[in-house]
């Protein structure tokens, strides 16, 4: 028993002195896990603030950066060159955000019913279709761009500046010259002469409801011809078996020869004669389509910009005006989105200097008028053209 007795206190002694080592150990792992816990957790506030970006800046000073922006809300046509747009973000250490928003009268609604909380700080893209529609939405803040002393009188539309003329161009009549050649038929000359019998069957128009060239177009005859004698030249062209589709996408790439269509004649723009030109592949030494600029025969669509009211960046917006109306972004314009610049101070591109028309003395209405019309005469045209 006295044997075992001491064995048993040994054991005893033993045993004890193994736990408080385990127990030390243990302990010693536990600091150690809780050390490195405790570097791997994100950084405080006050510590993000003082640590350093990858850039060598600081946090705080980054997000400052990123949080300096402009946006600039159009239509989905809008397009520039991206050197270009650099030009200006540098310049005023800046980034411009693109905010496109469908066609031009879907942006004009959306910036109207978001008025109140504007999405954007710039509109690009009300045409003098929609001018009074804009105006009358009170969503524009005056700005007289010192820019505007090198703008036309005809295209400045607004005494307040609330709406700053920023391009131009005309919608009219276009046709396959190959496919008149290879005819042997003189391509008509005017809106007069397209009803005469040998042009039947060969014009397809977009539908001023649905289309912004269709409904330039329809604008043109009735300037043209007046209320309602516009009303009797439509109904001329439907005894011409007039074809009428509702984009011009399908009209110029569907339904025109010169895209292995039926209708060699089309409303398109008076600048897509020098488009066919800078996209022929393999390359052409003239243009194989052609407008038809008579007098009267083409509307001149004008397109504006301005200060969305409510922007809380007046002075950087005033800025972003400028420089869209300034001779570097002015000459982008036309080979990016097809249409002249309102500043005479941008050099053509040669292919637009070449080739491209304008009509000299284009069909125009005051905006108040096509404001106060618009959807009685879409409506008059529906039932002429389309009952």
């Amino acid at each position: 028993m006295k044997l075992f007795t001491i064995y048993n206190s040994q054991f005893t002694i033993h045993t004890a002195r193994v736990s408080l080592w385990d127990n030390l150990l243990v302990l010693l792992f536990l600091i150690l896990i809780t050390s490195a816990c405790a570097a791997a957790s994100p950084p405080t506030q006050a510590e993000a603030t003082a640590a350093p970006s990858p850039t060598g800046q600081p946090a705080q000073a980054e997000a400052a950066g990123a949080a300096n922006t402009i946006t600039l809300m159009s239509h989905d046509s809008f397009d520039a060159s991206p050197e270009v747009i650099a030009a200006f973000e540098q310049a005023n250490n800046v980034k411009i955000e693109f905010l496109r928003s469908g066609d031009a009268g879907a942006a004009l609604n959306q910036a109207i019913l978001s008025k109140e909380n504007p999405l954007a700080d710039v509109f690009w893209g009300v045409d003098n279709t929609f001018f009074s529609r804009a105006i009358d939405g009170g969503i524009f803040e005056p700005y007289a761009s010192p820019m505007l002393a090198d703008i036309p009188a005809e295209l400045k539309l607004d005494p307040e500046n609330r709406l700053l003329p920023v391009d131009y161009g005309d919608v009219c009549l276009n046709y396959d010259k190959g496919w008149f050649a290879e005819k042997g038929l003189t391509p008509p000359g005017s809106l007069e002469e397209l009803v005469k019998a040998e042009y039947k069957g060969l014009t397809v128009v977009e539908n001023p409801a649905t289309s912004s060239p269709g409904l330039a177009f329809l604008l043109a005859t009735v300037a043209h011809f007046g209320d309602p004698g516009y009303l009797e030249w439509w109904q001329q062209m439907v005894e011409q078996e007039v074809l009428v589709v509702d984009g011009w996408e399908d009209a110029y790439y569907g339904q025109f020869t010169r895209y292995e269509g039926t209708r060699p004649i089309v409303v398109s723009y008076a600048s897509s004669p020098p488009v066919e030109v800078y996209f022929a592949d393999p390359p052409v030494t003239d243009a194989p389509t052609a407008a038809v600029i008579g007098e009267g025969a083409c509307f001149r669509q004008i397109e504006f910009i301005g200060i969305l009211a409510g922007t809380q960046k007046r002075a950087l917006a005033e800025k972003l005006v400028d420089f869209l109306l300034g001779q570097q972004f002015q000459e982008d314009i036309p080979l990016k989105m097809f249409v002249f610049p309102a500043n005479p101070k941008a050099a053509l591109p040669d292919v637009f200097q070449k080739y491209a028309q304008l009509s000299p003395k284009p069909a125009t209405l005051p905006p108040a008028d096509i404001a106060a019309n618009r959807e009685k005469w879409i409506n008059a045209w529906n039932e002429t053209v389309l009952r």
